[in-house]
């Protein structure tokens, strides 16, 4: 449920504001935005989160593109293009 994916992003900048800054906390707290966002049919904001319909290619799902690459890496999130790349190599497997 979209609740679930905005509590736990809650949780991620609780933790930040606490100090515990390391790469990972600040990852998943956008992935945990990201998912919550997608969940209720809005644009990605970090570039996180991928889909496959009906078994069919991976896609990335759609990004705001809005947010800058530099706002992504202080995420710890990759840059657009480093995500489309991303893309086509989930796909040759």
């Amino acid at each position: 449920m979209p609740e679930d994916f905005l509590l736990a992003h809650e949780f991620w900048v609780v933790a930040i504001s606490k100090g515990k800054n390391d790469p990972g906390t600040l990852y998943l707290a956008a992935a945990s935005e990201d998912r919550f966002l997608m969940n209720i049919g809005r644009l990605q904001r970090f570039g996180t989160q991928f889909r496959s319909q009906n078994n069919g290619p991976f896609e990335l799902y759609p990004v705001d593109a809005g947010v800058t690459d530099g706002f992504r890496r202080v995420m710890i999130a990759r840059s657009l293009a480093d995500l489309k790349a991303h893309v086509v190599e989930l796909n040759k497997k």
